[in-house]
């Protein structure tokens, strides 16, 4: 029994501390954009990467 004067007040401050992180986070618009997140893993590139014949195919300058 004792033991719930601790472990309430304790409680209440872990529930206050995720309220006021999740407050933050709406007022910085962290959860506008959900979609694109998502999205982004399915789109491709638009920058082909340069092979290395490509690369060893230049002159040199001097």
């Amino acid at each position: 029994m004792e033991s719930l004067y601790i472990l309430i007040p304790i409680a209440i401050l872990l529930v206050c501390v995720a309220v006021g992180i999740f407050i933050w986070a709406v007022k910085t618009e962290q959860f506008e954009d959900l979609e694109r997140q998502g999205m982004n893993i399915l789109l491709d590139d638009d920058k082909e990467p340069v092979s290395r014949k490509q690369q060893t195919d230049k002159p040199e300058e001097q």
